[in-house]
């Protein structure tokens, strides 16, 4: 086996090497858009500049500006060094491919402020084993990737941009789908998968007009029903960032001066809305607007949460139980209600933790399925409630937000602190979970209803509320749930609706 030539990519911008690690050809680093950086901040990405030696694919790049001591404690481990210079991507692929393989391009999480595309959890290898081509993608954050100003505007004669991080990953699916087959990857069956900011982000492709026929399914885990940050508030907050680091009544140049990393340590209100701008070019309605009325691009969905998603929360401010008082002295949405749909659960700070947790989570899931529904594609759901015996002191409520994703990768393994502990059980619980993923990403399609598995895995159709819980009492186990929390998602569905004013 000669290792330099299997791993030896001819791209038109230039030739790559990437390595062998155990029968897996990994390729690292490998630049999709030129750098965002100087002239280049806050617009659109370029196409990827072209070098003339072999270029070494072996390392991850840097990521963009961020708190790395957060981003180590909540968001996978260390992101290594910073850099606006960050839109790359890495590949993992079999090192022998006969023919071409179903590609999963995954977009991280972190809160739209925190997270790299070459941490540990999201090493491919694994899922490539399995037969696909794992596509794992970096892109701008915080106020590099979401900004919003007047002088900005000034530029865009065909509408404004504020959404650059969206344009990031819709650059990188454009790369995948011009350069995907040189790697053995079939441009016509992209599978785009996410957690968490990660899920957000495939939701607003699902609604954005740029990413039309980019990918062909979508995997969405734990995304959350915040609101889109309207476009008018992004100005005011754009324009009230740059005077707070002392350019008042910028201009673009002096905007673009500004060095990189100013704009990550930023406390309120100036740190981060997580969620992308409406009204703009990439996202010209908001996200939660297009799935009510079923505007989302038409593919093969499969949507879920974990059952402690709460405990993200308090990373944002959230205050569980104050939700609960907050309820009571405001009389809004009928507290003796919400204790009827919640029988057992004692106390304002548990029965804070769990409609928190239906509220910002659960109902994402709920609502995308209806929207499915309206267009006659399958939507697989699950409810993720797997903790290992050896981390219950750890969960005492339940999977956190993320657990998920090392099982989802198979990469228990590799990520800490479940690696130290990992039981066979476990394994074989990640190894069940992996083999869904890859079996949709191969094999799903519009007419499709069943994934098989553990558990023959029925798809929710029309007139059918069907979902597949992971996890039993966060014990090993998948079992067929129909109308999961059925009462809670409609009641929260129609304060979402109401808040939108969509019914």
């Amino acid at each position: 086996m000669n290792t330099p030539e299997l791993t030896l990519i001819h791209l038109p911008q230039g030739a790559l090497r990437g390595s062998i690690e155990d029968d897996i050809a990994c390729w690292r680093g490998i630049p999709y858009a030129a750098p965002p950086v100087g002239e280049r901040r806050w617009r659109a990405p370029e196409p990827p500049l072209a070098w003339h030696d072999v270029r070494d694919a072996t390392r991850n790049g840097d990521a963009c500006w961020q708190n790395a001591a957060l981003c180590a404690e909540v968001a996978g481990g260390d992101p290594g060094g910073f850099s606006e210079d960050c839109l790359w991507l890495n590949i993992f692929a079999p090192a022998t491919r006969a023919e071409p393989l179903p590609v999963m391009v995954w977009l991280h999480g972190g809160g739209f402020t925190l997270g790299s595309a070459g941490l540990p959890p999201y090493n491919g290898a694994n899922l490539a084993a399995r037969g696909v081509i794992l596509v794992s993608v970096n892109y701008r954050l915080g106020h590099l990737g979401f900004f919003a100003h007047p002088a900005l505007d000034a530029e865009q004669p065909d509408g404004p941009i504020n959404n650059f991080a969206l344009l990031d990953q819709i650059a990188a699916l454009r790369w995948v789908r011009e350069n995907i087959e040189a790697f053995g990857g079939d441009a016509a069956n992209v599978t785009l998968f996410g957690e968490s900011a990660g899920a957000r982000s495939v939701l607003s492709l699902m609604c954005s007009p740029l990413a039309a026929g980019l990918f062909h399914k979508a995997i969405i885990q734990s995304g959350y029903t915040l609101p889109d940050v309207p476009r008018e508030h992004a100005l005011k907050q754009g324009v009230a960032l740059a005077a707070h680091l002392g350019v008042e009544n910028a201009t673009a140049e002096q905007l673009r001066a500004l060095p990189g990393d100013a704009f990550w340590p930023l406390e309120k209100p100036f740190n981060l809305h997580p969620a992308p701008i409406a009204g703009d070019a990439v996202l010209p309605e908001p996200m939660l607007e297009t799935f009510f009325h079923a505007r989302q691009h038409p593919m093969p969905v499969i949507v879920g949460s974990n059952s402690d998603e709460a405990s993200v929360l308090g990373l944002f401010g959230v205050d569980l139980a104050g939700q609960i008082d907050k309820l009571r002295r405001e009389r809004r949405m009928g507290l003796g209600l919400i204790k009827l749909l919640y029988p057992g659960v004692r106390g304002d700070g548990p029965l804070g933790r769990e409609v928190c947790r239906d509220m910002a989570f659960t109902t994402m899931g709920y609502v995308v399925m209806q929207a499915q529904q309206r267009l006659n594609q399958p939507c697989w759901r699950y409810w993720f409630d797997y903790v290992p015996h050896s981390e219950r002191k750890l969960y005492p409520h339940g999977a956190w937000h993320g657990n998920e994703v090392p099982y989802v990768f198979d990469n228990l393994m590799v990520t800490a602190p479940i690696c130290q502990t990992a039981e066979p059980q476990d394994r074989q619980f990640a190894a069940a979970i992996a083999d869904y993923w890859v079996q949709f990403a191969r094999s799903a399609r519009a007419e499709s209803r069943v994934l098989e598995g553990v558990v023959r895995w029925q798809a929710s159709t029309r007139g059918r509320d069907r979902l597949l819980r992971m996890g039993i009492h966060r014990d090993a186990g998948f079992r067929m749930a129909n109308r999961f929390m059925r009462a809670r998602m409609a009641l929260f569905r129609r304060v979402m609706a109401h808040h939108v004013s969509l019914d």
